[in-house]
């Protein structure tokens, strides 16, 4: 049976020994591995550039917590699952949390009120305000009064990305989608679809491969496209301000080949390669391909393919005929026909004949589909639950930006290690998830982590690679 005494808990007897257990164990923490977060962090000047985004109201003689440690707290936090403003009411205690942020008093024991003291972190109360400002919110506003620029946040990422030092890219491939972002309140924008059914808000994303562009919160209702000539409108001319030269192809699925969006591109020097929706036309285009591909499905007992370039315009939509490859597929369920429509041609130093184009670089689209999950189901992109559409948007930021963090970790920290492929849920675990112990002297804070990890020697590699990344300013987009 279990027993209390002055010593702890007897849990069980193992043998000759007691197994005993009490709370002595001083300030332990499951989060040693933020420390990797922090200084990442401080080298890609990330979380700084942003907080420049916004307009601080508080008076600054009664603010303890400046804006760069509010999105510090709040952009680790999900990095470390904290997904929730409810959860840093206990996670504001965590020694090793305030020192990655910066926190000069790790303790918290210098904090002006009583009540407070303990606490070197924002609760969520404080957190809240990065969110729900208004933004007509002034010096005279009575609580919420931290405004963020929203404008230039939306270019924020992509500023970054171009900013970064990185040799110059020959060609680079824009992936465009939009997903549903499912809701269950009452938010602004809320749209029930018949297609996912269920309430959703539709965000529209940018990859550039791994790396986020652009993530922009839209209405349930919004139209899969929307609001992508827009995009390229700001996005091209800046990739080209930093590469000149550089090729760019536009990549979707087949929501994305309207004739704005192509006419836009063949007018502004950008190639595209968008999936084309099957109809009677097209699949009589490949009615010899069909017949042909079932053949040798047949004759070889797997999967067959056959592919035809041909031209096609539409009857209604289209303001000019345009170069289609069409697969012809037959395999175990029967046939399989897909097309794409694309500016690229196929012949000459940029040529791409039908079966490389299809497979090679339309089907390569599936990874930034991953991408998007990734930062859904492992850092919280989907937490869009205040009732304010702007609101949302600034959550989904959050998001992006832990997401750019822990892709950079993976990408300059874990390159060539068991790691470099992981998801962000996995490297969470595996490197930042570990238990410490905490001891704060006059002059030394010591995290001593636990003696049985088993990464250690990847930790303090990644460590050492992470110091010997050249420092950057932070990257503040500029007012349009």
């Amino acid at each position: 049976m279990t027993q209390c005494n002055e010593t702890g808990v007897i849990f069980k007897r193992l043998g000759r020994r007691n197994v005993v257990g009490d709370f002595s164990g001083g300030v332990l923490t499951s989060d040693g591995g933020a420390v990797l977060l922090g200084k990442l962090d401080e080298q890609l000047g990330l979380l700084e550039g942003f907080s420049e985004l916004f307009t601080d109201y508080r008076n600054p003689n009664a603010t303890e917590h400046t804006v760069l440690d509010l999105l510090r707290q709040r952009v680790y936090g999900i990095a470390l699952s904290y997904e929730d403003l409810n959860d840093h009411d206990e996670v504001s205690r965590d020694p090793v949390l305030a020192t990655a942020v910066g926190k000069g008093e790790p303790t918290g024991d210098g904090r002006r009120r009583e009540r407070d003291r303990g606490r070197p972190l924002g609760g969520k109360s404080t957190l809240n305000r990065l969110e729900l400002s208004p933004p007509d919110a002034t010096a005279d506003s009575r609580y919420k009064k931290v405004v963020l620029d929203t404008e230039r946040a939306e270019r924020f990422f992509a500023e970054q990305f171009v900013s970064r030092p990185r040799p110059e890219p020959k060609f680079l491939v824009l992936d465009f989608d939009a997903t549903d972002d499912p809701v269950h309140g009452q938010q602004e924008g809320r749209y029930f679809s018949g297609y996912y059914k269920e309430y959703i808000s539709l965000p529209l994303y940018v990859f550039c491969g791994d790396e986020l562009l652009v993530a922009k919160l839209r209405p349930g209702d919004a139209d899969g496209p929307a609001g992508t000539v827009e995009v390229l409108k700001w996005l091209v001319p800046l990739l080209r301000s930093r590469w000149p030269n550089v090729w760019i192809i536009v990549r979707g699925d087949s929501a994305f080949a309207r004739d704005e969006i192509m006419s836009w591109c063949e007018g502004n020097a950008v190639d595209y390669v968008f999936g084309l929706a099957k109809n009677s036309r097209l699949i009589a285009e490949l009615v010899a391909e069909m017949a042909l591909a079932e053949a040798r499905s047949k004759r070889r007992g797997r999967a067959a393919r056959v592919f035809r370039d041909f031209r096609y315009r539409t009857l209604k939509t289209w303001s000019c005929e345009r170069r289609v490859v069409g697969k012809a597929e037959h395999n175990a369920e029967g046939s399989n026909p897909r097309f794409v429509v694309t500016s690229l041609g196929r012949l000459g130093r940029r040529g791409w004949g039908a079966r490389r184009l299809y497979e090679k670089l339309y089907c390569a689209r599936g990874e930034m589909e991953n991408r998007i999950k990734e930062q859904q189901l492992c850092l919280f992109a989907d937490r869009t639950s205040t009732s304010a559409l702007r609101a949302n948007q600034i959550r989904l930021w959050f998001s992006s930006l832990a997401y750019t963090l822990m892709n950079t970790l993976r990408r300059e920290g874990l390159r060539d290690t068991e790691l470099a492929r992981a998801r962000c849920d996995t490297i969470r675990l595996k490197l930042l998830k570990i238990g410490a112990a905490v001891r704060v002297t006059s002059r030394r804070i010591w995290i001593a982590m636990s003696s049985s990890f088993p990464l250690k020697d990847l930790f303090m590699r990644v460590w050492r690679r992470l110091e010997a990344l050249p420092r950057q300013p932070a990257c503040v987009p500029q007012r349009c």
